[in-house]
């Protein structure tokens, strides 16, 4: 009995022990079945496949923490932090890994609002969440709040230390950064990559190297992340002496082979084009290569015009992996060849989603804003970043409002918009001037948090400078908690748009540091507001303060001398080009073609000569120039040469040829090229080119044939074709048809003085004093006021002006007598004083007398008496010459040798030997405006350049200026 009972004891006790064995194995399983289904929505989660990660998650029997937070990473990780919420608040919050992951991915996406709830409302927290919460802040800019944060942890490792650090690196505040770097107690090899990366972020490559020296003065070995910093700062010195020392450094620490450390040599090589031939040397020195060296070698042939030798590359890679195709896609659509980018694209068993992104951005690139959107709609799965590249591409190609719809559709699909959509959707607003929407939008940025971030707040700057509400701007400007320069710039490029010129310079002069931006933008400003005093005052400090100027800036100075006719200043401002080696760009040669035109010298055609580059503004800059100058058959053989080019004429070029036709009396070479634009080239005539062809009738006599060509044309005539024919009225006496036109032009523009002057000119020199007097009468009783007449003339760095009837000069009384001595002088060979252009009803010696004083007359003779004989002259006046004036300086040329070049409202007249440039079709009746701004307020124009001229120079400054230039002078 008892060794029944102890056998059966011993059954018992194998049984049990067989069925704890099978129950330990089946539980082993399941974990093994939960770590792999957890592994599985990890790597899912990566690829952005977060659909079949989902699906995995849901399919699995039973779940651990890991498997919850590794499905919570995965929305996180593709932007979908309201799905990861939910599953957050499913289980409670999770533990403390779970927070700091839905913390992070809000922290990405610009949320900090809603990571901070998740934050408070966390029961616990360790020093994890804490950093994660602080990283939250240091990624959107908050770094106030970050330090708040910073100061009232409990307790602090070195990841909270290097937190902070980063914050104040990234929002570039690097004194705070050192500070708090030399305070640290503990730091590690993260710390020294931070402020190595922080200075390379300011440009301060030296600082960094410096940084990375001192570090491995300390003993400390680089790793990987560090050595890439060190490598990035190299990369700024632009010294490879430096860099074959860091190899070096690679060597003795046993990295000279990692492939990592190979690849990032490799990709400070690629990223400087002209030494991309040693970039190649050392790719194929390498002995190791993994899919980012070959990738890397591919993409710096690409971006350095080599596709075909990326090709070759990519062709020897023997794995071809979605990194390496993806960078050949990237490479083929920068370069336009979208079609082969496509079918590489094709090949790829399955995409990731960064290759579909790198496709539809090659679509934006290249202009083909519907095939992007056509594979979008394809794509299986979309990350935040395939969102932002749509909305972006639909912005940069001028479709806002597609990219405003696109923005509602991504947010009716649960999702919230990515910083990145946020500034395009501002850009976006932007161009369309779209102010509701653009606030909307901004009160969406504040719900996912971003209203601190410094691109989101760049961007809601700009938006609202263009649609005119700089006090929302200003409200941004003042709250952002840290301002970059490209903050600073867009302020002031708003103000500067909403004309508050005083208000810019004050925000230009309290900018800590400045760019090229900001200078280019305080300059443009003055000389867009005609303030050219103040543009010139601006790039003189610009020189004081060793900064030295960009193309833009050295263009908008051109276009300065060239409407004050300020040839020496313009001729300064050439050496200055060609010091810095900018005479040849593009944009610089036709400032400077158009500055010497509109200054009269002939130095204009010697750079065309001299240019290696062309484009269609060349071509209308140096045609529109011929015109000006009355040089008709020459504009015409330039526009021949254009044609033989094989460069296509656009609107502009067609209103140049016109107007030198008229101003040579070219009837039938006119009317061809205005037939030709329709017929030959496709392009509708705009009222320019209407304005040039009455312009052209009416000069040659037939003013009946330019009204009835008004009433024949297919559009609304406007005040340039009606003034162009008052204009003809005026040259021929015809009284009828220019009541006509004026009646016309006092209902369009009832405060012009120039019409009612113009009309007053016809009946006067009818002998119609009565309609004379009614003209006055209707003047007075619409308070227009006559500009006055004003000449001026630059004699020895110092500008003078004359102003009709003026008795304020210096030496009136000589300039007076002058007159008087030329007057009897020319009469005596032939010039008879034509008194029609007196507009009262004076006796005949009366008129000669007020004839006497008109502005162009008192340059004349004050050039005369101040300058040597037989030296050029060269005249600027605001308004058109008058007849006698302009006989009046032709008999002046013949008698006294002199060459006297005039540059009035619209054209100029170079007086030689008694003739004139302009074959006596002297008073042009309209002012083109596609042609170029010949300004008709040049009277303030030269005030300030006299007073620029009077401005002393810092000679010492000057002395030592690498240029070695006294522009200023």
């Amino acid at each position: 009995m008892a060794c029944r009972l102890l056998l059966r004891r011993c059954l018992s006790a194998a049984a049990a022990s067989s069925a704890a064995a099978r129950f330990a194995v089946r539980h082993a399983h399941g974990e093994l079945e939960v770590s792999g289904c957890s592994a599985r929505i990890r790597d899912l989660g990566r690829l952005g496949r977060v659909g079949e990660a989902r699906e995995v998650f849901d399919a699995m029997p039973r779940r651990d923490i890991i498997a919850w937070n590794s499905m919570i990473s995965a929305y996180c990780h593709n932007g979908m932090p309201d799905a990861a919420r939910d599953l957050y608040d499913a289980i409670s919050g999770g533990n403390m890994r779970t927070g700091a992951i839905l913390l992070s991915g809000y922290g990405r996406l610009g949320r900090v609002l809603e990571a901070r709830r998740v934050f408070d409302g966390m029961l616990e927290r360790n020093t994890v969440a804490w950093n994660a919460m602080i990283s939250c802040y240091v990624q959107n800019g908050d770094i106030t709040m970050a330090r708040r944060l910073f100061d009232a942890m409990p307790s602090r490792d070195v990841s909270s230390w290097n937190s902070m650090l980063t914050g104040y690196c990234h929002s570039l505040q690097m004194v705070d950064a050192r500070n708090l770097f030399e305070k640290m107690p503990e730091r590690n090899l993260v710390s020294w990559t931070v402020m190595i990366s922080g200075y390379g972020r300011i440009e301060n490559h030296g600082k960094a190297w410096d940084i990375f020296c001192k570090m491995h003065r300390e003993g400390l070995l680089p790793d990987q992340s560090n050595f890439a910093s060190a490598l990035s700062a190299v990369k700024g010195l632009g010294n490879l002496d430096v860099l074959e020392s860091l190899r070096v450094l690679a060597l003795k620490t046993g990295f000279e082979r990692d492939v990592v450390i190979g690849t990032a040599i490799l990709n400070v090589y690629s990223r400087d084009t002209s030494v991309l031939d040693t970039a190649i040397k050392f790719f194929e020195s390498m002995i190791e290569r993994n899919e980012y060296t070959w990738s890397t070698m591919i993409a710096a042939l690409s971006h350095g015009g080599r596709i075909d030798a990326a090709i070759a590359v990519y062709e020897r890679d023997p794995v071809k992996s979605i990194a390496c195709r993806t960078a050949l896609i990237t490479g083929l659509a920068q370069c336009g060849r979208i079609d082969d980018a496509r079918i590489l694209f094709e090949q790829i068993p399955e995409p990731i989603v960064v290759s579909w992104n790198a496709l539809i951005t090659g679509y934006m690139q290249n202009g083909m804003v519907n095939e992007a959107k056509e594979l979008f709609d394809k794509m299986p799965f979309r990350n935040t970043i395939s969102w932002a590249g749509m909305i972006a591409g639909y912005a940069q190609n001028g479709r806002s409002e597609e990219a405003l719809g696109l923005l509602q559709e991504l947010h009716r699909s649960g999702m919230l918009p990515s910083l990145s959509s946020l500034t395009s959707i501002f850009f976006a607003c932007s161009n369309i001037v779209a102010l509701e929407t653009g606030t909307q939008v901004h009160s969406l940025a504040v719900k996912v948090g971003c209203q601190f971030n410094s691109f989101a707040c760049n961007a809601l700057i700009t938006m609202y400078g263009k649609c005119r509400n700089m006090e929302y701007a200003r409200q941004v400007f003042s709250r952002m908690v840290t301002k970059d320069i490209v903050s600073w710039n867009s302020f002031l490029a708003a103000l500067v748009q909403n004309d508050l010129l005083d208000e810019a310079r004050n925000t230009f002069d309290n900018m800590l540091s400045r760019d090229d931006v900001s200078w280019t933008t305080i300059i443009s400003a003055y000389a867009h507001a005609e303030q050219s005093n103040e543009a010139m005052g601006a790039f003189k400090t610009m020189f004081c303060e060793h900064e030295l100027p960009n193309s833009p800036i050295l263009t908008i100075l051109l276009g300065v001398c060239g409407s004050l006719g300020a040839s020496k200043i313009g001729q300064q401002i050439h050496t200055v080009a060609i010091k810095l080696g900018m005479d040849s760009e593009l944009i610089v040669a036709n400032a400077l073609i158009s500055m010497y035109f509109k200054c009269g010298c002939a130095d204009s055609r010697r750079i065309f000569d001299l240019m290696e580059e062309r484009d269609i503004f060349t071509w209308n800059t140096i045609i529109t120039g011929y015109a000006q100058h009355g040089l008709g058959r020459e504009a015409i053989k330039m526009y021949q040469h254009m044609e033989s080019a094989g460069v296509l004429p656009n609107e502009v070029t067609f209103v140049g040829l016109l107007n030198a036709c008229s101003h040579a009396g070219l009837v039938d070479e006119g009317w061809k090229f205005f037939k030709s634009m329709s017929q030959d080239y496709g392009l509708t005539p705009l009222p320019e080119h209407y304005a040039c062809m009455v312009d052209l009738l009416g000069r040659t006599g037939d003013v009946q044939g330019a009204e009835q060509f008004i009433y024949d044309m297919p559009i609304e005539p406007d005040t340039v074709i009606w003034s162009a024919l008052l204009g003809a009225c005026k040259i021929h006496k015809n009284a009828e048809i220019g009541k006509r036109a004026a009646e016309k032009l006092f209902r369009i523009e009832p405060s012009n003085a120039g019409n009612y002057v113009m009309l007053s000119n016809i009946y006067s020199s009818l002998g119609m004093w009565g309609e004379v007097a009614e003209v006055r009468k209707i003047m007075k009783q619409q308070g227009v006021i006559k500009e006055p007449g004003c000449s001026w003339t630059q004699i020895k760095d110092k500008m003078h002006s004359f102003v009709t009837g003026d008795k304020q000069h210096e030496q009136i009384e000589e300039i007076v007598a002058t007159l008087e001595e030329l007057y009897t002088l020319l009469k005596a060979t032939g010039y008879v004083p034509d008194t029609e252009f007196v507009l009262h009803d004076i006796d005949e010696e009366q008129k000669e007398s007020s004839l006497l004083y008109h502005s162009e007359k008192l340059a004349v003779a004050y050039c005369l008496l101040a300058t040597p004989k037989g030296m050029p002259i060269q005249i600027l006046k605001n308004l058109r010459i008058c007849g006698d004036c302009h006989t009046f300086i032709k008999f002046v040329s013949h008698v006294t040798k002199r060459q006297i070049d005039i540059r009035d409202g619209n054209r100029f007249h170079h007086f030689r030997n008694g003739s004139c440039s302009c074959e006596d079709f002297c008073c042009t009746p309209c002012q083109i405006r596609a042609v170029g701004d010949l300004n008709t307020r040049l009277q303030s124009h030269m005030v300030q350049a006299n007073e620029w001229m009077k401005t002393p120079t810092n000679d010492k400054y000057v002395s030592e200026f690498p240029l070695s230039l006294k522009i200023l002078s």
